[in-house]
């Protein structure tokens, strides 16, 4: 790569798990480069739906690993959930898969 060529930026990537007995879900994997590259494929592996928010991910890799998400992402979270469980109900019936939710976050909730 020449010194003028441009850098493509590192990929980020974070995955989250809920679990129905946790009051938020967690943090179980981030990474950049590389480990995004890994856990990007794994979750491609095993079906798990993927979105893409730099934004999101951004505040997300601020979070410790086994954290839990903050109060301030809870209502962006619990509306990508909600996309994931249209999606497997629509491949499950054979629907059109729900367009992905908005996932900014509103200047008012940083």
């Amino acid at each position: 790569m020449t010194a003028d060529a441009p850098r493509k930026p590192l990929q980020q990537a974070v995955a989250l798990a809920y679990d129905s007995g946790l009051p938020a879900p967690k943090v179980v994997a981030k990474g950049r480069g590389l480990v995004a590259e890994q856990i990007i494929h794994v979750a491609q592996e095993a079906g798990v739906a993927i979105h893409e928010s730099r934004e999101l991910v951004s505040l997300l890799m601020d979070i410790d690993l086994d954290q839990q998400i903050p109060p301030m992402l809870y209502r962006t979270i619990a509306e990508l959930l909600a996309w994931l469980y249209h999606i497997e109900a629509a491949q499950k019936s054979g629907s059109p898969l729900p367009p992905a939710p908005d996932t900014s976050i509103p200047l008012t909730e940083i």
